[in-house]
């Protein structure tokens, strides 16, 4: 139970409920429910925040203990935005406040902020699942001038999120719904099927049934006007816009044009739900805290995170976010560090080379994203931990793991010596398992999602002569994946196994290929040539590697004769036991 302190303030004609905790003179913060919550919704927030800031929240009208205006001409969002401000005047008259708002309250927020020499009363603004509607307006009509079958598609599924909204302008059938909807159980159990919220961190007000009807008026009043004729205007107050891409309501394409109308943007984007001050509190907290505070002093924790999240211009497909990719210093994982680069990742490069892992690093940062170089021997496991500790502390926890890093060995299993076989398991195997352990912990612990990408190989699943050893690490590493991918879906952390055939990398040049001899580096050669001939370059992988982490995909055979061989050893194995047997022209490894 948290203990608010109450009062009230009077604005025009309504009697507004405030609540706040922490200490007054500490630096404001404002928390802004949504309907159809009240001020209860940020009991697991508001303590925490609470530490360090003066918190405020208070009930809209048409809400908990607030009045309650009749009809629908009270409840239009320029009447809650001057609510927010005379709210703020009364409990802060000194000192701009922070505010962080969810759902409607996000969305008079926005009213607010763009509001001339709003930037004199509002110090910075966290907004979560609340659009602003003149930007939304805008958007629509963007899309339906000058339609793309990308605009067609993302226009559909946001009118399918909102038609919930058209259902509330009905006359009689809302109140009859809502009257059942409203009782707390059962308002619980809809949460916890839509997004999986426990029914222990929903806050729930004595007053929910009444909050639920008399809230449809925010709807009856508002939607159509705004969405209809939209006048969006720009604000000069900091925003950081928490976008969730598993909320039920709206869709992150509706989020892509902010950038137009605010002057300093931050954006995040996770697989979360829309109710993310209950689901995710931790996460809400720590991310208002840290933006909050690098409003009120300019300096931060992790740098990075300010230089990762704020936008300058449109947002990428993955701005915002953090990428560790090991053996980027050359090959498919220097490559696949460039691609998430130039989609708004900071990336982590780390290789056994540690001038080569800065060369791809300096080249990302030209990119106009961060990024750090780490010298890393994927099969030293203590040192890997050591990694993983330093990254999660000067970077935080990532959200996107590229396993990437291997060798090669060719020629005969019986040929083979027993250091070769120890390496060739420690790098690809060993180290794909500990950087998916390791990582995976700190993405199981954030609770946030995230991706694990893990290099396998088409030899994974050809059987060949000649590669008989590197052929088992590779087909451990596409089964290990698949096993993850199983643990891991329900924390909606993905995992795919790469499975290349002939890439034209260096890894070639440096293969062993065991009982040769005095021959083996003429072998090494003619190998080299055949694979240049190919002509297929890491390039092309890291865009597989792209396109898979964007729809999750467990396994992606990237050549076409990666292609072929996976559906052969699925449907006709025999083909690949046969085919085995024969000495191909080229026994090496297939990546890096």
């Amino acid at each position: 139970m948290v203990d608010w302190r109450k009062r009230t303030v009077q604005s025009g004609d309504v009697t507004l409920a405030v609540f706040e905790l922490g200490d007054e003179g500490a630096p404001p913060v404002m928390l802004v429910h949504g309907w159809p919550d009240t001020h209860h919704l940020w009991d697991q927030v508001a303590p925490a925040l609470a530490k360090e800031f003066h918190v405020i929240a208070h009930d809209n009208r048409g809400a908990g203990e607030s009045s309650r205006p009749g009809g629908v001409a009270g409840y239009h969002i320029a009447e809650l935005a001057d609510d927010l401000l005379t709210v703020a005047d009364e409990v802060s008259p000194e000192r701009p406040v922070h505010i962080v708002g969810h759902d409607w309250g996000s969305v008079l927020t926005w009213e607010a902020v763009s509001r001339h020499g709003a930037e004199k009363r509002i110090a910075s603004f966290v907004s979560v699942s609340g659009p602003s509607l003149d930007q939304l307006g805008a958007w629509a009509r963007e899309n339906l001038s000058r339609p793309t079958p990308r605009r067609v598609a993302t226009s559909l599924s946001q009118i399918a999120s909102s038609a919930y909204t058209a259902f509330f302008h009905l006359p009689v059938a809302p109140r009859i719904l809502l009257s059942f909807l409203g009782i707390p159980a059962v308002w619980r159990n809809f949460l916890k099927v839509t997004e999986g919220t426990p029914a222990d961190r929903v806050s729930i007000a004595p007053t929910l049934r009444r909050d639920m009807i008399s809230g449809v008026a925010l709807y009856r009043a508002n939607i159509v006007p705004h969405l209809s004729h939209p006048e969006p205007h720009p604000t000069t107050v900091p925003v950081l816009e928490l976008v969730n891409h598993r909320d039920v309501a709206l869709r992150p394409a509706i989020f892509e044009h902010t950038h137009r109308y605010v002057q300093r943007l931050w954006r995040r984007d996770t697989p979360t739900g829309h109710w993310l001050p209950h689901t995710h509190p931790e996460y809400l907290t720590e991310a208002a805290r840290a933006f909050i505070g690098y409003q009120e002093t300019g300096s931060l924790e992790k740098p990075a995170w300010s230089e990762r999240t704020r936008l300058i211009g449109p947002p990428q497909a993955f701005s915002g976010r953090l990428a560790v990719v090991t053996g980027a210093g050359s090959g498919i994982g220097r490559e696949t560090a460039y691609a998430l680069a130039e989609l708004g990742c900071e990336i982590v490069a780390a290789d056994i080379d540690a001038v080569a892992a800065e060369e791809t690093a300096r080249e990302c940062r030209a990119k106009t994203v961060p990024a750090t170089a780490y010298a890393l021997d994927v099969a030293d496991s203590a040192g890997f931990a050591e990694f993983a500790n330093t990254v999660q502390r000067d970077h935080g926890v990532p959200d996107i793991v590229v396993n990437n890093a291997g060798v090669g060995l060719a020629g005969g299993v019986l040929d083979a010596t027993d250091e070769q076989i120890d390496r060739l398991l420690d790098i690809n195997l060993r180290g794909v398992i500990t950087g998916s352990r390791l990582f995976g912990r700190q993405m199981v612990e954030r609770d946030l999602g995230g991706q694990i990408v893990n290099l396998a190989s088409a030899a994974a699943f050809t059987p060949q002569r000649d590669l008989g050893v590197y052929s088992a690490s590779k087909a451990g590493v596409l089964l290990f994946s698949e096993s993850l991918r199983a643990e891991l879906a329900d924390h909606h952390i993905g995992v795919t196994a790469i499975c290349p055939g002939i890439v034209d990398t260096a890894i070639v040049a440096n293969t062993p290929i065991a009982g040769l001899g005095s021959d083996e580096q003429a072998a090494r050669d003619r190998l080299v040539r055949f694979y240049q001939r190919r002509g297929f370059t890491p390039d092309k992988v890291a865009r597989q590697i792209v396109a898979a982490i964007r729809s999750d995909k467990a396994v992606v055979p990237v050549t076409p004769e990666a292609s072929v061989g996976y559906r052969i050893y699925r449907f006709a194995p025999w083909l690949s036991r046969q085919a085995a047997r024969r000495r191909v022209a080229a026994p090496v490894p297939t990546r890096r």
